[in-house]
């Protein structure tokens, strides 16, 4: 009988599993899909010579998470690797702005928008460099963090104390104004607040915008060398190494539940695993509460709640293997990993309210990848490897464009909404599509097909918005991985701190079993007894 069965076999459950494996516990980690990973795995489904990320590509919460740099992963094989720029935000003029991990080179991009907005983005950099450690440490502190919140408040008050606070909560649009005169450094915090699901009018996106700026310009957007599955690689070498063990296609059907515990889970082929302390879930809330847990289980509240938990947008990705480099009319795009596709900050509003309106969005803001300029081993010398993906509507009741996409997302909407994206990159790259050697579309449904815990493509485990953040993420009064199930906890992106691929959620999910599994019960009374060989001492 394992310690832990780890239900899901994505980022933070293989997290969830080290950080158990570490302290000693047994750990069995069931995963549905055939292969490990979650949403970071890669393949070559597009073309043979070309490597393509499945999901997600760029990793600066990787790279700054501190429970990731615990576990040395670079000790089991990872390599990290750099675009020479980190972003670029093309304008249709010619025009680009630049996120660069050297800040002289950031600030100059800028400053030729308007004078004076390179030394406003050094004020945000130097915010940063104040507040950032305390803030990362807060961020990845099970929740509350107090420690982490007293040293944050501290060096808060610093920093200028309620200004600066009141900074990060304004929208990012108003952000943007505060803080520079011209269109660069505007569209550098709006388009990286896109990376979730928030509006540049949202309360918090200004805050959010200006993390993930933070990040590129102090981390950069680093990928594994080889493939975004090489991070999997990494942690399921290590796990394996520290004595766990995972099973992969076979899907939990249930989890079983016993004077109120978490005892075990049952599989779709019958099979009853026991989990001697511990149950730890790497899966959707809804999914858990909904359909592993039955309600008779969960106080009528948490149902309740539930009810009104709200998901991210769904997400539309193209792959494609181009037989040259991207033929950006913006130089400075050429030699960035990621690059944000909208036509200035009105047009991601525009954007952004269609999606309200649950409108197909007829200029779709893209986020595009250049995975050859960031790790030369993507592909041919000469080829990229590259991707775009945008943000749709779950609920589908119109096309704000001519093509009469539906929202079923059968062939006809695959191939029109593909051609739409591509149309998109034309705008900022004329002659785009006669690089295309082939391409793949991953649609809401597809991917979803690839990772149960991307319900129509919702890649950050629900909302980033404020109120479903903290205290109240997953549901009100949480903010914490237990659950109301004895020995059963979240360790998916749905709790605090979210989405990303950094190990929080899967982390504090294990930390708490840990807290939980000190006390000596039956379990850890039969292991240490059949621990003990015949002369009486424990091995």
């Amino acid at each position: 009988m394992p310690d832990a069965v780890v239900i899901g076999a994505g980022p933070n459950g293989l997290v969830a599993a080290n950080v158990l494996a570490d302290a000693g516990w047994s750990v069995l980690v069931i995963e549905e899909q055939p292969e490990p990973g979650g949403a970071v795995r890669h393949d070559r489904g597009v073309h043979p010579a070309y490597v393509s990320d499945l999901f997600s590509s760029f990793y600066p919460l990787a790279a700054a998470s501190p429970i990731l740099s615990t576990l040395r992963l670079e000790e089991y094989g990872l390599r990290w690797s750099h675009a020479p720029h980190v972003l670029a935000h093309p304008l249709s003029d010619g025009r680009c702005a630049v996120l660069d991990r050297r800040v002289d080179a950031t600030a100059a991009s800028l400053e030729a928008f308007a004078p004076g907005d390179g030394a406003a983005w050094r004020r945000l950099f130097e915010l940063w460099q104040t507040l950032g450690p305390d803030l990362l440490k807060a961020l990845f502190t099970p929740f509350p963090p107090i420690r982490a919140s007293a040293r944050l408040l501290r060096t808060l008050r610093a920093a200028g104390g309620l200004r600066a606070a009141r900074s990060l909560l304004l929208p990012v649009r108003r952000l943007g104004e505060e803080e520079f005169r011209g269109e660069g450094g505007r569209l550098l915090l709006a388009g990286n607040a896109l990376h979730a699901d928030l509006a540049p009018e949202s309360a918090g996106s200004g805050g959010f915008g200006w993390l993930m700026s933070m990040l590129g310009q102090a981390y950069g957007f680093p990928v594994p060398v080889g493939g975004s599955g090489a991070l999997t690689d990494a942690l399921i070498r290590r796990l394996r190494l520290g004595g766990g063990e995972i099973r992969c296609g076979e899907r939990v059907q249930n989890v079983a539940v016993r004077g109120g515990r978490a005892v075990a889970v049952r599989t779709r082929s019958g099979e009853t695993v026991p989990a001697g302390r511990a149950v730890l879930a790497d899966v959707a809330v809804p999914v858990l509460y909904q359909e592993l847990v039955g309600p008779e289980h969960l106080p009528a509240q948490v149902l309740e709640d539930l009810r009104r938990f709200q998901w991210d947008f769904a997400t539309f990705k193209v792959d494609w293997a181009l037989d040259g480099p991207v033929p950006w009319q913006a130089e400075q795009a050429r030699r960035a990993g990621t690059v944000h596709l909208a036509d200035g900050v009105d047009e991601l509003t525009r954007f952004a309210a269609q999606i309200a309106m649950r409108e197909v969005p007829d200029r779709p803001f893209a986020l595009f990848g250049q995975m050859t300029t960031a790790d030369p081993s993507r592909s041919p010398d000469g080829t990229e490897s590259a991707w775009a993906y945008t943000h749709v509507p779950h609920d589908v009741r119109a096309d704000a464009g001519e093509e009469g996409v539906t929202g079923a997302w059968g062939p006809d909407d695959q191939e029109r909404m593909a051609d739409r994206v591509e149309r998109q990159v034309e705008r900022f790259a004329p002659g785009f599509r006669s690089r295309i050697r082939a391409r793949r579309i991953l649609a809401p449904p597809t991917l979803e097909a690839l990772d149960a815990n991307l319900p129509g493509g919702a890649i950050n485990g629900g909302t980033t918005a404020v109120h479903q953040q903290l205290v109240l993420r997953p549901v009100p009064g949480t903010g914490r991985p237990e659950t109301p199930v004895a020995g059963l906890y979240l360790a998916s992106a749905g709790a605090h701190p979210g989405g990303g691929v950094h190990g929080g959620p899967g982390a504090n999910a294990a930390r708490a079993a840990l807290r939980a599994g000190r006390a000596p019960g039956l379990a850890g009374a039969q292991r240490l007894l059949s621990r003990r060989d015949r002369t009486g001492r424990t091995r």
